[in-house]
């Protein structure tokens, strides 16, 4: 987009955009396609999160490419791959506001150092937003997930396979055993 393009012109692009993506630093930015297990993973915590939805309530379980719209300076949207959401009851619209929790699950380019600055961004982006707690899921390489938390974002809590992860205080109660990622 170019210089100057407002905060509605680039959401309104973002609606006409095929395929998954993000409105970071005053662009509209293209994310890859997943692969089969990125897809399953992130499938997979999407359909605890709806057990979760429905045995608890008081909010609601997105799964991949749910636009959130979020007013940061450096990012004005959000698509998680899956999340738990607590704001207004959707409508045809991107969803307002960030959800109170979110999952990453990284990608085949999102290992290395500068990956790891990106992702580490965009915790702090969606802390920013509201978000209580954000997983950095891993099943490409050694199967673990990462509990990051608002109040303690720099420390996060790693569960590995054979390990059940939580995500309090954002889902209390909510457990999801990591062997799950690769069902």
């Amino acid at each position: 987009m170019a210089t100057g393009t407002s905060a509605a012109e680039l959401v309104a692009a973002l609606y006409r955009t095929e395929g998954k993506a993000e409105i970071v630093d005053g662009e509209v930015v293209l994310m890859s396609p997943a692969g089969g297990l990125h897809g399953r993973a992130s499938n997979n915590v999407l359909l605890a999160l709806r057990g979760y939805e429905r045995g608890r309530g008081g909010g609601r379980a997105y799964g991949d490419n749910v636009g959130f719209l979020v007013e940061l300076p450096h990012r004005k949207s959000f698509s998680p791959d899956a999340c738990f959401y607590v704001g207004p009851p959707p409508g045809p619209k991107f969803l307002t506001g960030a959800p109170v929790f979110a999952v990453e699950v990284r990608s085949e380019d999102d290992y290395g150092p500068v990956a790891e600055k990106v992702l580490a961004a965009k915790r702090a982006d969606y802390f920013a937003a509201g978000t209580q707690v954000v997983w950095d899921v891993d099943v490409l390489r050694d199967g673990w997930i990462a509990v990051f938390r608002s109040v303690a974002p720099d420390s996060p809590t790693v569960y590995r396979r054979g390990q059940t992860a939580e995500a309090e205080p954002a889902l209390r109660g909510w457990t999801f055993p990591v062997e799950q990622l690769f069902e």
